[in-house]
């Protein structure tokens, strides 16, 4: 027994992570739920970096599910090896449907994790992927590759315990790898534990929550009253049913609603962040799914901006027989290919939308509708996302209605950046508040 429990292995991990000059590293440290978890806990107190989860889901190849083809992870992260695809014969379509799947698993584990509070942003930063050991190593290869699509720029793979086979192959994803113990002969990881106890999903959240204490960390805003209205709710459109949630003030002024982009859901921790102090200014918020879990699997209707305008529009129609929204201005925040429907839905002659924010957006998927966009209309986009700003420079232009680029310096596509996220939602907030005012106290 080389560690009496992960408690010890954590504490000499980061011992050793201090001795290689992490230390004030401007690192983050990730671990991989759940047993990794409590050893990254004890890392990110050595290195005084704040603590996250990194959650990944393996892609097996279909006929040889132990034989990866690539991993995703939050955020839209996306890793294909495709010489294995093609070897393996694996069509597009069942690409898609494997990460779909596997991208819907990794948001259910996000949201229980992390309980509601934001991931911390990994764009140009040191990343420390730690777990409480490896014996295959696949897992541990998926998170570095996963870490490095979202931003890393540099990446250190720190285990308490591994083959000796493995360390080799893993260093060629990871810039520095970290193992204390290669045993010899190696079974299982818990043969170097004397209390291999299993971690539980309260453990994690436990553990993430005491570390968000201890740093300071983004505080979603809220309202200073609890809301009138709360709750999921279920909106028929057409021959679907689309699952959203309404979140209604004690004194409403209005209401947006999120339509949501591609690789994304109502459960986006960015754009419940964007909801909550939209919330605390008095706006009521629906965010929903433009598209049942099936429909996700089709990459088409993904992309499809006519399908998803017209989801909006019946999800607009039942928002207003809600007797909250009742002689009430609405607006559309959309994100990526939700801003494309959202700017087509509000072309409608008929469209009830007072005005539209864009975060991220692509704007220019509604080339053919932009001109006849009449509602006041802000496009928010980062800095560092060179061509999403032009995607939205040409996309303003082809605007008639009155309308703004606000451009977030320092950000990036998704917004990770320390007062990036806080700062679209003042934009949001600001535009809202003025243009979803009542007709008759509205400013001139």
């Amino acid at each position: 027994m080389e560690f009496r429990d992960r408690h010890e292995a954590g504490r000499r991990l980061g011992e050793q992570l201090v001795g290689n000059g992490l230390s004030g590293a401007d690192a983050v440290v990730l671990g991989l739920p759940r047993g990794g978890v409590p050893v990254a806990a004890l890392v990110a107190e050595a290195l005084d970096a704040p603590l996250d989860v990194i959650v990944v889901r393996k892609l097996g190849v279909p006929f040889q599910p132990e034989l990866a083809m690539g991993a995703v992870g939050e955020d839209g992260a996306l890793v294909l090896d495709r010489d294995v695809v093609r070897l393996a014969g694996v069509d597009e379509h069942q690409v898609a449907g494997l990460e779909a799947r596997a991208r819907a698993e990794v948001e259910r584990r996000v949201e229980r994790f992390r309980a509601g509070r934001l991931p911390v942003g990994l764009e140009g930063r040191t990343v420390v992927v730690v777990d409480d050991g490896v014996a295959t190593g696949s897992t541990a290869r998926a998170a570095c590759q996963v870490a490095r699509a979202r931003g890393a720029c540099r990446v250190v793979l720190a285990v308490p315990v591994a083959p000796r086979a493995c360390v080799g192959s893993l260093a060629e994803v990871a810039d520095e790898m970290i193992c204390l113990e290669m045993p010899e002969p190696f079974f299982a990881v818990g043969q170097c534990y004397e209390d291999f106890t299993q971690v539980t999903d309260d453990d994690v959240v436990s553990l993430l929550g005491r570390a968000s204490a201890r740093l300071p960390a983004v505080v979603e805003a809220a309202a200073d009253d609890p809301p009138a209205r709360d709750e999921d709710v279920e909106v028929t459109a057409g021959a679907v049913r689309l699952a959203g949630h309404l979140a209604v003030p004690e004194h409403c002024s209005g209401t947006v609603v999120f339509v949501h982009g591609s690789g994304s859901s109502r459960h986006s921790p960015r754009n419940r962040f964007v909801a909550a102090s939209l919330n605390a200014a008095g706006l009521a918020t629906l965010l929903f799914d433009l598209l049942t879990p099936e429909e996700e699997l089709e990459r088409r209707a993904v992309f499809d901006v006519e399908l998803l305008a017209e989801r909006l529009d019946a999800v607009t129609s039942w928002l207003l027989d809600q007797p909250e929204a009742a002689g009430r201005r609405v607006g559309y925040f959309g994100a990526s290919t939700g801003a494309a429907a959202a700017l087509w839905a509000a072309a409608e002659p008929s469209s009830p939308v007072a005005a539209v924010v864009s975060r991220g957006g692509r704007p220019d998927l509604a080339g053919p509708r932009l001109g006849d966009v009449r509602v006041p209309t802000l496009l928010i986009v980062g800095a560092e996302d060179d061509a999403v700003v032009q995607l939205n420079r040409h996309a303003q232009r082809q605007l008639t209605s009155e309308n703004r680029v606000a451009v977030v310096a320092g950000a990036s596509h998704l917004f990770e950046e320390p007062g990036a996220l806080e700062e679209v939602a003042d934009l949001a907030r600001a535009w809202f508040v003025d243009l979803l005012e009542p007709a008759v106290t509205r400013k001139a």
